[in-house]
């Protein structure tokens, strides 16, 4: 408990510094970009393929199972839509970015640490922790709704391909993605990646600001920043959910 409450205060004190009013706009949007690229563009591709193959298994298993006649196979397009929207793609989309962003951002700001830059930043006057951590919880804010809608998208074309070998015809899948829609599920989707992506990026950088030791300190601060990222999304989704759509 007595560990807990530590890192808590020392993550509070941390942000306190971060949320501060950059002291050098012209290096701070030139972050901004610079982290733009390595937090999202470079996300792109994993998650694309992720998503297609997912939305492509979600309708060939949901097709699978409706072994009732009686079952309109409509219902096949309206499943994978619900599923994409409310849970893969804003939830294991924002997991599988902890595991590939968090670990990333936990051993950059790692090994800067124990290379002793960051504290040649401070020396020099820099605030090191607005000036390393902000511009990748921008970036993080910004981007990954982008690549959960983007992930949206791809799914459902998985899903129709993965229909189509299941024998649910064109006309079928997409009266089904277009029955009922409620487009707050796309808000709802929305508002839990801007909290995911804050969680990725702010606690990230938490654990590699706070890297003590070598080499393998950085290796054991990405592992821990991709854990308990993961473990603190997945309380924050439990969360959200309840209170979105309760």
């Amino acid at each position: 408990m007595l560990k807990l409450l530590k890192h808590l205060g020392l993550y509070f004190i941390m942000m306190q510094k971060v949320l501060s009013i950059p002291e050098k706009w012209s290096a701070f949007k030139k972050q901004c970009l610079l982290e733009l690229e390595k937090v999202g563009l470079n996300s792109l591709g994993i998650v694309v393929i992720i998503s297609f193959f997912v939305g492509g298994v979600v309708s060939i298993q949901t097709a699978f199972n409706m072994t009732n006649p009686l079952l309109p196979k409509y219902l096949v397009g309206l499943a994978s839509r619900d599923s994409l929207i409310l849970e893969f793609s804003p939830t294991m989309i924002s997991l599988i970015l902890a595991g590939k962003v968090g670990s990333s951002i936990a051993s950059e700001i790692g090994s800067m640490r124990v290379s002793e830059q960051i504290d040649a930043l401070d020396i020099m006057g820099v605030n090191s922790a607005s000036f390393l951590i902000l511009p990748k919880i921008i970036a993080a804010i910004v981007f990954f709704p982008f690549l959960v809608i983007i992930s949206m998208g791809i799914g459902m074309v998985g899903a129709w391909v993965g229909g189509l070998s299941a024998n649910v015809t064109t006309a079928d899948f997409l009266y089904g993605l277009k029955y009922e829609f409620n487009s707050f599920y796309i808000t709802y989707a929305i508002v839990k990646t801007l909290f995911f992506a804050f969680i990725v990026s702010s606690v990230s950088s938490y654990f590699g600001y706070f890297t003590r030791g070598g080499s393998i300190e950085v290796g054991r601060s990405s592992t821990k920043a991709v854990v308990y990222s993961s473990i603190i999304i997945l309380f924050f989704n439990f969360i959200l959910t309840k209170l979105l759509l309760a």
